[in-house]
């Protein structure tokens, strides 16, 4: 336990001088945040041809879980691959495998800075949309809780798998910014789904970040636990773990 809190307290020091992954996991949300908020408004409405966007609900309603899922998104995306492809290419998984550092803890300190991180980037979400847009409150935090931490494993293990294959920094953070683009729109955090169609509907229901956001959304506006994102979120995480147990290289 004494390893893992020292791991996690090098690690969280190392993320916060990383330019990158402290821009995508913390900064821009918050400024998608304020984009959408500036376009949309937070007034229930539909569009001109009768269709009910934003699940019917205010749409900064929508986007403060939305952005919460967001965070995870940035974190398993660009953050982790990063980190993980970056200590793989300057050999340092091989001198820890070395050393009497087991793997658990390696691993298990990435899980615990990404919990603090996705935690103070959606409380920051979460208060600039209040002091800006007077959004109502999350309805249900009890089923909140627990889907937010669903959403963050799910995310993360996605992180440790492309950390896991990706060959090197350069290579994580081209795909990974790639990822966290094409999800962002089309998953659910950039237009609302329902004015999506055709191929880009179909690749928004594929991506992870459409079931997180649903599982965040529903406690938080109130709808309840959706039991069939929250499988598919579920199947992801165990995916997405089996993988990079598979293919994780130390060197």
């Amino acid at each position: 336990m004494r390893t893992l809190v020292k791991l996690s307290w090098v690690e969280m020091k190392l993320f916060i001088r990383e330019p990158i992954t402290v821009i995508f996991t913390l900064a821009l949300p918050v400024i998608f945040l304020f984009v959408m908020g500036g376009v949309f408004g937070n007034e229930a409405d539909t569009s001109d041809n009768g269709m009910i966007v934003f699940r019917g609900v205010g749409p900064l309603d929508y986007y403060i879980p939305a952005y919460f899922a967001l965070v995870m998104m940035a974190i398993g995306t660009v953050a982790l691959p990063v980190h993980l492809a970056g200590y793989r290419e300057r050999g340092v998984l091989r001198r820890l495998r070395a050393s009497s550092i087991s793997v658990w803890s390696v691993l298990g300190s990435q899980l615990v800075v990404s919990f603090v991180i996705a935690v103070v980037g959606s409380i920051l979400i979460l208060i600039c949309g209040i002091l800006a847009y007077s959004p109502h409150m999350p309805k249900e935090v009890g089923l909140l809780i627990p889907a937010f931490l669903l959403g963050l494993v799910c995310f993360t293990a996605f992180g440790f798998f492309l950390g896991a294959v990706l060959p090197s920094t350069r290579a994580a953070q081209g795909l990974g910014l790639i990822l966290f683009f094409v999800m962002m729109i089309l998953g659910g955090a950039g237009p609302p789904p329902e004015v999506l169609t055709g191929a880009m509907d179909i690749v928004g229901q594929i991506t992870p970040l459409r079931h997180v956001i649903i599982i965040l959304q529903d406690p938080y506006l109130g709808f309840g636990w959706n039991q069939n994102a929250s499988l598919t979120v579920a199947g992801v995480t165990v995916v997405a773990t089996a993988l990079a147990a598979k293919f994780f290289r130390w060197e």
